[in-house]
């Protein structure tokens, strides 16, 4: 027998999990398989190991509403508050996504190679064999109860298919507007690639307004990687810090398959996400870099898994955390390597720059190598600002509070450098930069 939603503490039901406008064929099977997986399982608890320093106290479950159709398309979506500048955005396609809808903008020319850029409602309707490709397959609404919910109750999302041998010239956008007050906004994203192809991809997280209310922002991230195809995403949350956030996302890498993956995140009251490569095809390669502040009471929290499933394979991944106020971060990273995947070089750190006493971060690497023919490192680190570098900012006449900001910028500097758009790691850091100032 299926459990009481309230005991749970979600209240939402079945009848929610069904949308009021026609659904196509391949989405209401994959949300009766969600919503079935989402009765089944359990919030999660401090008892669970991917769970027990991350607690749910303090969100009112019951209290939330979906969001669908509660927020406005706005050009605040575009431009408040986005890390994403203005002028970047105006130049090239991008789709705007609320709980209202979807807005695609400057994407004439795409479907002319072949690229589909859409809504996933529009996606389903207008190319169910390629999304059946995909939803569902990369990350399964099984792994936990929040990647259920984002495939039973999301009503829309956005869908990205490059076919074989194309390369997208320009880059994509994708900007996600999380309603407040007592809304639950969940979405997906599915991005397929085929053999030989790349693309260039930025997408966000942030909210429209302030609000004085938590809400809730459920996210999966479904990736396909062909051979020899190359992507290169970036994923900025800035979030307002009434939000919880939660997240799966997953990439699938083929053989000789490239991913580059940078994240940044600002905001939120708490999140709580979980982030994997899959290297199944020989010579696949997968890098992820995290770039993350923290400051007042938040909370936010990553686990992250490298699995190499096929010989001579390769992943990279580097988090970097600065955190003040009464913040917290928790980075839980694994390299699992497989009995058949020998010659492996995979690589996992965390650093950790803690400015203020009463911030506090839990740094926790692990190996899981199951042959004896593998190259693979781990580490973290957990420090305050080196005072012998400000010492020698203050001598030459730096004012301290620049001086420090040097030194955090310095910190992040490698992280800022990877972000595919310059402007972006720019904003990213010149955010935080302003963070630090109030």
């Amino acid at each position: 027998m299926a459990r009481n939603r309230t005991q749970k503490g979600f209240t939402f039901t079945h009848e929610m999990s069904q949308a009021s406008q026609a659904v196509p064929a391949v989405l209401q099977e994959y949300r009766k398989a969600a919503w079935e997986a989402y009765q089944q399982l359990p919030l999660p608890t401090l008892k669970d190991e991917a769970w027990r320093r991350t607690s749910l106290q303090g969100l009112d479950f019951q209290s939330l509403g979906l969001a669908n159709g509660q927020a406005e398309q706005s050009d605040v979506i575009k431009y408040g508050g986005s890390l994403i500048s203005a002028e970047v955005l105006d130049q090239n396609p991008r789709l705007l996504l609320s709980s209202s809808g979807t807005q695609i903008e400057k994407a004439d020319g795409l479907e002319d190679k072949g690229v589909i850029f859409k809504s996933l409602l529009d996606a389903a309707e207008d190319h169910p064999q390629l999304m059946e490709k995909i939803l569902g397959k990369v990350v399964s609404p099984e792994e936990g109860i929040f990647a259920a919910a984002a495939g039973a109750f999301s009503r829309d999302g956005i869908f990205i298919y490059v076919p074989k041998g194309i390369a997208v010239e320009v880059p994509l956008f994708g900007m996600v507007a999380a309603p407040g007050n007592h809304a639950a906004h969940f979405f997906q994203t599915l991005i397929y690639l085929e053999e030989g192809a790349s693309l260039n991809y930025l997408q966000e997280t942030l909210s429209i307004a302030d609000q004085e209310n938590n809400s809730l922002l459920g996210e999966n991230l479904e990736i396909y990687v062909g051979p020899n195809a190359h992507l290169q995403i970036a994923e900025l949350q800035n979030l307002n810090q009434k939000v919880w956030s939660f997240g799966h996302k997953k990439a699938l890498i083929e053989r000789d398959g490239n991913l580059d993956w940078e994240i940044g995140a600002l905001g939120s009251k708490l999140t709580k996400h979980f982030v994997s490569l899959d290297l199944v095809g020989q010579g696949a390669e997968g890098r992820v870099s995290g770039m993350i502040y923290a400051d007042h009471d938040q909370h936010l929290s990553y686990n992250t898994l490298q699995r190499h499933l096929a010989p001579w394979t390769t992943s990279d991944l580097l988090f970097k955390n600065a955190l003040n106020g009464s913040s917290r971060s928790v980075w839980r990273g694994m390299i699992f390597v497989d009995e058949g995947a020998q010659h492996i070089d995979g690589y996992q750190a965390n650093r950790n720059l803690v400015l203020d006493r009463a911030a506090r971060t839990d740094s926790i690497p692990g190996l899981e190598i199951l042959n004896n023919d593998v190259r693979c490192t781990h580490g973290s680190t957990i420090g305050k600002i080196d005072q012998e570098q400000l010492f020698y900012l203050l001598s030459r006449g730096l004012p301290r509070a620049e001086a420090e900001q040097l030194v955090i910028r310095g910190f992040f500097e490698e992280i800022v450098k990877r972000f595919s758009i310059p402007a972006v790691g720019e904003n990213l850091w010149g955010r935080i930069r302003d963070r630090l100032l109030n």
